[in-house]
């Protein structure tokens, strides 16, 4: 496919705006959350054919869709064409360490697909260790992992322990999410810490990462546009994780007020839903349950309701299954408390 005209094309569509990635977490860990208020303010059988499809703007009339941003198709494109079959094989193997990373982040109501994180970080492998000294699936650095509880010592080195690591990588991504609220600038901040983000978006005037992104080391932004396309990859179509603060309030909005669409039903949930526990019961894609209810866990934590979105058929599956549900929704939240 003609990259100049993937481009072209992708212009004209919704801009619904490692190893060889390590994250630059040196310093306190306290320290990387300084209280800066002007921050906070401001698939298809083959990937390649999924990737495709993602600037069809005409055929999809879906406000929902996750459309690839353009400023990031020419990196993507290159990225599934070196990486969709290493990629797509490590969907299979790794899915006991897929399924545990999604139990522990689903507990600690962070996005599952974070999970891919890990996989530009380290290739979901224990043994990793960068060149600066960051080691295992979530590339750590000394001072950080101890700051997030981690042991680290001769005899002992809990980074490399994938439970205790990954837990500790849930209270890391939920601290910078709690700074910026956009998954991008988190995984950027992951990269090369909140500092050198703080700094670009000061000198960029501007929250957007698309806008800020050359304020921001190669290294760093080329980590997020990593993320990105292994996302798409991973899923076959992007999702909260590759959107920006911006986009996913346009997303929420415009599918709440969807509540006319005579292919699905709109519900009021309060409780401990789970997503995870819900798409399992009904049978329903993760990926297109969080088309349909974007950020479902951290909204539902944080208000106490949402407006839960299904497919017609889905929700009749929902509501006959409701107690179930919510008891293994249950049961995830325990089982994510050490």
């Amino acid at each position: 496919m003609n990259k100049l005209l993937l481009l072209a094309t992708g212009f004209f569509c919704l801009t619904l705006e490692g190893f060889s990635g390590v994250p630059q977490l040196g310093g306190s860990y306290a320290n990387h959350f300084f209280n800066d208020s002007s921050i906070k303010e401001q698939r298809t059988s083959d990937p390649k054919d999924a990737f495709k499809d993602l600037f069809d703007s005409e055929s999809s009339n879906n406000a929902s869709s996750f459309k690839l941003n353009p400023k990031a198709v020419s990196f993507v494109q290159d990225y599934i064409e070196d990486e969709a079959d290493r990629l797509t094989k490590m969907k299979y193997w790794a899915k006991p360490f897929f399924d545990r990373i999604d139990k522990i982040f689903s507990g600690k109501n962070l996005p599952v697909e974070l999970k891919y994180l890990a996989v530009i970080e380290s290739d979901l492998k224990a043994s990793a260790t960068s060149r600066v000294g960051a080691a295992g699936p979530w590339q750590f650095m000394v001072e950080t992992a101890r700051d997030l509880g981690l042991k680290v010592g001769h005899k002992v080195d809990e980074r490399r322990d994938f439970n205790k690591s990954t837990y500790a990588a849930a209270r890391y991504l939920n601290d910078l999410y709690g700074t910026y609220n956009d998954w991008l600038l988190v995984i950027a901040a992951y990269n090369c810490g909140p500092g050198v983000v703080n700094s670009a978006i000061r000198k960029s005037k501007s929250s957007n990462f698309w806008d800020l992104q050359y304020y921001l080391p190669a290294e760093s932004r080329n980590h997020v546009k990593k993320f990105i396309a292994t996302h798409y990859i991973m899923e076959g179509d992007g999702g909260l994780t590759t959107l920006t603060k911006k986009e996913t309030e346009a997303l929420t909005i415009t599918n709440n007020a969807q509540v006319t669409d005579p292919n699905s039903a709109l519900l009021n949930v309060s409780g401990r839903y789970n997503s995870s526990a819900i798409v399992q019961n009904i049978q329903m894609s993760a990926a297109d349950f969080n088309r349909l209810n974007p950020d479902f866990d951290r909204q539902l934590s944080t208000n106490g309701s949402y407006n839960l979105r299904l497919p017609n058929d889905k929700m009749l599956a929902f509501q006959a299954n409701k107690q179930q549900i919510l008891d293994q929704s249950i049961q995830i939240l325990l089982n994510s408390v050490r």
